[in-house]
């Protein structure tokens, strides 16, 4: 029997423009080509996952999210076939993730979870692959299973990131706006808003589209956190993902003394960024309209996924 772990931060996208057709509007077939251009925060709250791995006649892959079985985890069951199928031996895997955000609000849980397992389970299996190779799986699978577009890249890579082309790691192109860990990520959530939903349906794909573009070309006109926020809180709106709601909470956000504040793309969520003094103002703001428990508080993550202990 064998054993790893892994941890991955969790993944903010604040805004976001699908790139998985060619020009002419046909599928692109690579998926290591498929992907997003857009940008986020990589913030210290997030997955840890741990396999465990033992010989057996036939291949088996159970899945728990916080101790209860998950068979809804297609991507992270993807990520452990495609493995499974390198290391040319059958077993039976257990993955348990740990996930300490909620999941389907926007905060790239699926992505977390198949990379947290290539991760771990490539070193259970004694594989010799490279960080990139693993996240090409997890970026893979993800796209196949219509849990996210480019999350995966980003968690790899953490900060404030901006993904300029899209694509896996080691094909897309990633940059990042210079920001210390002392800057602190306050979301307040409201529900969840199911991925393959807005994946799915022409008429968001083409708001999103048209404007996601722009969005990153604004920003990168000024690259600082400032205009990236502002910038992505327009994205919003113009997409028509932002409802009052949420537009009271980064009305709160603002008036309490955020840096700015957006919507988690895609979820019923907000997320301000505050300096570390101005927690507390912030949060007290988001208490307003929302439950302790529905307000996560986490710093930026400048290190990305990792293997642990």
């Amino acid at each position: 029997m064998k054993t790893a772990k892994a941890f991955s931060p969790s993944g903010i996208s604040s805004f976001f423009e699908i790139c998985d057709s060619t020009p002419n509007g046909s599928q692109i077939q690579d998926l290591q080509k498929a992907g997003a251009r857009g940008g986020g925060f990589v913030i210290q709250k997030g997955t840890t996952t741990e396999v465990i791995v033992s010989s057996a006649e036939n291949n088996r892959i159970r899945v728990f999210i916080n101790r209860k079985e998950a068979p809804e985890a297609e991507t992270t069951k993807l990520v452990a076939q495609m493995l499974l199928k390198k290391a040319e031996k059958t077993c039976d895997v257990l993955v348990k993730h740990r996930v300490d955000v909620p999941v389907g609000a926007g905060f790239g849980s699926s992505a977390a979870g198949a990379l947290t397992t290539a991760l771990a389970l490539s070193k259970a299996l004694e594989l010799s692959l490279t960080y990139n190779q693993l996240g090409k799986l997890a970026h893979v699978a993800e796209i196949k299973c219509k849990t996210g577009l480019g999350t995966v890249g980003p968690l790899m890579l953490g900060g404030c990131v901006l993904t300029l082309e899209p694509g896996a790691p080691g094909i897309a192109l990633l940059d990042r706006i210079p920001i210390s860990t002392d800057h602190v990520v306050i979301t307040g959530v409201f529900g969840p808003t199911p991925t393959k939903e807005v994946l799915s349906s022409p008429e968001k794909r083409r708001q999103v589209n048209k404007y996601g573009r722009k969005t990153l070309e604004d920003i990168l006109s000024e690259p600082s956190l400032e205009n990236f926020l502002a910038c992505c809180l327009s994205f919003a709106e113009r997409t028509g993902f932002m409802t009052p709601k949420l537009r009271g909470l980064v009305r709160l956000a603002e008036k309490a003394g955020a840096i700015g504040a957006s919507q988690n793309m895609v979820g019923e969520a907000i997320h301000a960024v505050t300096a570390l003094e101005n927690v507390e103002n912030v949060v007290h703001a988001f208490k307003q309209v929302l439950p302790k428990e529905k307000i996560i508080i986490a710093r930026v993550d400048i290190q990305g996924a990792r293997l642990v202990g």
